[in-house]
């Protein structure tokens, strides 16, 4: 499998939808259309609130992930508070993740219930990464934490691809609306046509 064309790949998996289905039934009925709903999928922001939320812990994980790989005095018990807030901060991001998840195409679904897949992994992870700390059992919490990382990375590159090659959940019909000086008159085959005028640099 291509990790370039991964999300292109993962489209064509019909098994995955054996999977897919009964989660966005679920979601569906837990998640039914509403103001919760709107609010998780970022209507008063006017775009997607999932992208927003997963600044959060990816934000905490990586500090962590600095703490454990450059230790100083109090390092340990720092980055054992950044992996409790990336934690917990990835409970929201998730439930709003799966609230736009259930409005994708069936084609999108399939990379997208992989990529929340790897992402649970990720949290499942840290979270006991963080009860070995508290255990002090540090080098078992580092581990794991290293582990939900990669979890963590899979997991982002789906999300990425299925925005950005996929298209899943972009809105092209709220454009700009465009004005007549957006455009200049040129000839191309005999025929005058319109293009883009490109800004001033």
């Amino acid at each position: 499998m291509d990790l370039r064309n991964l999300a292109e790949e993962l489209e064509d998996i019909e098994a995955l939808d054996i999977v897919a289905a009964p989660i966005a039934e679920a979601v569906d009925q837990l998640l039914p259309e509403g103001p919760t709903r709107d609010a998780l999928r970022g209507t008063w922001l006017g775009h997607p609130l999932h992208p927003v939320l997963t600044d959060l812990p990816i934000g905490f994980w990586t500090t962590a992930f600095v703490f454990d790989l450059l230790p100083f005095r109090g390092s340990g018990k720092a980055a054992r508070t950044m992996i409790g807030l990336g934690t917990l901060s990835a409970l929201p991001t998730a439930v709003s993740g799966w609230a736009d998840w259930s409005a994708l195409p069936d084609r999108q679904k399939r990379p997208g219930v992989v990529h929340a897949a790897a992402n649970a992994v990720a949290i499942g992870l840290y979270a006991m990464s963080y009860v070995a700390r508290r255990r002090g059992r540090t080098a078992r919490g580092v581990a794991l934490s290293m582990l939900g990382a990669g979890a963590a990375t899979l997991g982002g590159y789906l999300g990425g691809e299925l925005v950005y090659r996929l298209g899943a959940g972009v809105n092209t019909g709220n454009a700009a609306m465009e004005t007549a000086d957006m455009w200049s008159p040129v000839v191309e085959g005999g025929q005058a046509v319109d293009q883009p005028v490109m800004p001033p640099p």
